[in-house]
């Protein structure tokens, strides 16, 4: 950062930049749903299967073990600054898959065409969290401040 454009923000907000937790509490937070639903999924494995099959997805049990894996695994990776491009990658296809399978907005109408829509777009919006959360992980390694990768 230029030292004009961290004199132009406020003191307050480069506190919040610069404390030692904010990256950690931000890759704690884009992971949370993904750590909740593969908890979720893992204590009533016959519902996650019956959830993927209802979307069409099959064998049901095969996509419900990926998607723990997936949700589980790249979430730890992500949230311990290692191998963030794996788990935030592997988190994004995910979530690529799942939101033109279950948002298909171009099969509704009205109301509902609405809300898929807005579902797709909150997804790619997630997706894109993720990216940058594996860019900065890169950026930061790089630039050697792998400290603040993990903590």
């Amino acid at each position: 950062m230029t030292m004009a454009a961290a004199a132009a923000r406020p003191v307050w907000v480069g506190a919040i930049l610069e404390w030692r937790w904010t990256w950690l509490a931000a890759r704690a937070a884009i992971t949370s749903a993904y750590l909740y639903g593969g908890l979720v999924k893992l204590s009533d494995f016959q519902a996650a299967v019956a959830e993927q099959e209802h979307f069409g997805l099959h064998p049901g049990w095969l996509w419900a073990a990926l998607a723990i894996v997936v949700e589980l695994g790249g979430s730890v990776l992500v949230i311990s600054g290692r191998l963030v491009w794996l788990g935030a990658g592997a988190i994004g296809v995910l979530t690529a898959i799942a939101t033109l399978v279950a948002n298909d907005f171009w099969n509704t109408e009205g109301h509902a065409r609405f809300m898929a829509i807005n579902g797709c777009l909150e997804h790619l919006g997630l997706i894109a969290g993720f990216v940058l959360a594996a860019v900065l992980s890169e950026k930061a390694a790089a630039n050697g401040f792998a400290g603040r990768r993990a903590v």
